[in-house]
């Protein structure tokens, strides 16, 4: 019984997060940059980040590129597992306190695959090339921000992605 209450407390928190966030940065400028980011977050600045660090540290790069691709491709592999077997429905979809800010890539919530590539890239990119937190620590958390923001993702949805994307990054260093 405790236990049933915990997770009525943790979900109940979950949504009115969600619906405040939401509310608070629906419009104007912070929805404007929100999209930006989140675009960004679609694999584009991922690419872009790749394809100059191949461009500025020619040859040096191609290891450290190739463990932010390997890194991208598990990440993806273990998104898509974990998504097809929870199947949340998106914030926007359940709650009607909450506006889509963003076309969703996919039809489910849960994790953010945005959040989980934003950490596991950053902290692959990071180890390689410390003088990139800078950009990427702030853009990660945007990136996860944006996601409740826009009413895509709960702050749990967000939560499991960074988890799962820092499980993922640490074990690529591991081996």
């Amino acid at each position: 019984m405790l236990l049933q209450r915990e997770l009525e407390a943790l979900q109940l928190w979950d949504r009115r997060l969600c619906v405040a966030m939401n509310r608070a940065l629906r419009f104007g400028a912070a929805l404007r940059l929100l999209r930006a980011v989140s675009w960004l977050g679609d694999g584009i600045l991922w690419y872009a980040l790749m394809l100059g660090l191949l461009v500025k540290h020619g040859q040096a790069a191609t290891l450290p590129v190739l463990h932010m691709v390997f890194v991208g491709v598990v990440c993806t592999a273990t998104y898509k597992m974990v998504k097809r077997g929870t199947v949340r429905p998106r914030p926007f979809e359940s709650l009607e306190a909450v506006a889509a800010g963003a076309r969703p890539l996919d039809s489910f919530s849960f994790p953010s695959g945005h959040t989980l590539h934003a950490v596991g890239f950053s902290i692959v990119a990071i180890v390689h090339y410390p003088g990139l937190a800078a950009l990427l620590v702030p853009f990660t958390l945007l990136t996860a921000a944006s996601r409740v923001a826009l009413g895509l993702h709960y702050p749990s949805d967000v939560l499991a992605g960074a988890a799962i994307g820092a499980a993922i990054a640490a074990a690529s260093l591991w081996i």
